[in-house]
């Protein structure tokens, strides 16, 4: 089962995508996780309010970030960390978008970025009555969950990947989308400053 990737979890401040205030990443090679880490994330100016239902979800307030590094600052080692592998997410719809709109809020250079959401993948390879992590995780095998802690959320998005490569015995990333009915995508951002059309190429949330 040699499936690589790398699963990737947000937290946001606010309702803005672009308020991303911590990331958990957990790389997998080959079959196994061979990378674990995850730091906290100053918001850009303008996208940078604390709600306080953000807050009590995750916990990471104002101060916590205040010695953060900022988007700019931190997204060469995220990239770094994933280099070479397709990102993963539960809903990938929201971890790519805060990619886009943090890149786009900062003028932060982003290359093209290939991505698979285990959410999907879930609801493919298991019969839950919901697929929110905690249920998919747990379906996986994976009982430590810490929800809403971006690095434990990462590693159970790890575990429904590898467990639904381990089922249908897929030795990748793309057979693991063929076999599924589903593919991977690409996140792309464009030069409209707009910010339409930033999700291309493949990179249709359907």
């Amino acid at each position: 089962m040699p499936v690589s990737f790398t699963a990737i979890d947000f937290e946001t401040a606010n309702g803005s995508p672009a308020s991303a205030c911590a990331v958990g990443l957990v790389r997998v090679d080959d079959g196994r996780v061979t990378a674990r880490d995850g730091w906290l994330i100053k918001p850009p100016p303008g996208h940078d309010e604390f709600r306080p239902f953000n807050v009590e979800l995750h916990g990471i307030s104002r101060e916590r970030v205040a010695r953060a590094r900022t988007w700019r600052e931190q997204l060469p080692s995220l990239l770094s960390f994933a280099r070479g592998t397709t990102l993963v997410a539960h809903f990938a719809q929201f971890d790519l978008g805060v990619i886009a709109a943090a890149s786009r809020a900062t003028g932060a250079h982003l290359p093209p970025l290939p991505y698979f959401c285990s959410l999907r993948t879930a609801r493919r390879v298991y019969e839950l009555a919901s697929y929110r992590l905690p249920f998919a995780a747990r379906a996986a095998g994976f009982t430590t969950l810490v929800h809403h802690d971006p690095l434990s959320d990462a590693e159970a998005c790890a575990a429904i990947v590898l467990d639904a490569a381990r089922r249908t015995g897929a030795d990748s990333i793309g057979e693991l989308a063929e076999t599924l009915g589903d593919r991977v995508r690409e996140l792309c951002l464009t030069s409209d400053p707009s910010g339409a059309d930033e999700l291309v190429r493949r990179a249709t949330f359907d």
